[in-house]
């Protein structure tokens, strides 16, 4: 009895399988496209244009361009509207492709005062530095974690609630 080759058997020379391998094919090449989300506040450069300073006010832009992503809680009143579109290949970190930032600014009587746009240039990364937080202190172990009040009750010490204590 001789070995019998993958291309011997009946299945591998039939359109079905021909069907599968290339269906499989296509399911793989898609499992490697990119994703893209959009985040935040959907940017229309129409509505957004439409924003001017002088003219509008906290209404007319809530009326125009929505509630903002957030809005400035200390100092002169400032609306931002945060738009952000990202995109990742599958097991991978995403990226940013797009981000931008509409910051309208009013006065006083609630008047659009000035109608300011940055993008991705204006964006800061910040790198972690290490793994670990530091905190002010001593650097203790589990051990003395674990044993470190043994003895300290009722010492007097602060804190300490031995008897008659606080």
């Amino acid at each position: 009895m001789g070995v019998i080759g993958l291309t011997d058997c009946r299945f591998f020379r039939s359109k079905y399988a021909k069907t599968v391998v290339l269906g499989c094919a296509v399911l793989a090449l898609g499992a490697c496209s990119s994703i893209r989300e959009s985040r935040g506040f959907i940017n229309d450069p129409v509505l957004t244009r439409s924003v001017q300073p002088g003219i509008d006010n906290l209404r007319s832009v809530e009326g125009t361009l929505g509630r903002p992503t957030f809005a400035s809680q200390y100092g002169e009143p400032v609306w931002y509207y945060i738009s952000s579109t990202t995109g990742r290949r599958p097991f991978v970190r995403p990226r940013i492709r797009n981000h931008s930032v509409l910051a309208v600014r009013f006065d006083e009587a609630g008047d659009v005062t000035s109608v300011d746009y940055s993008g991705i240039d204006d964006v800061v990364y910040l790198q972690p530095d290490g793994d670990k937080t530091p905190t002010l202190g001593r650097e203790r172990s589990f051990l003395e974690d674990l044993f470190g009040n043994i003895g300290q009750v009722g010492t007097g010490a602060p804190g300490g609630g031995g008897p008659g204590g606080p």
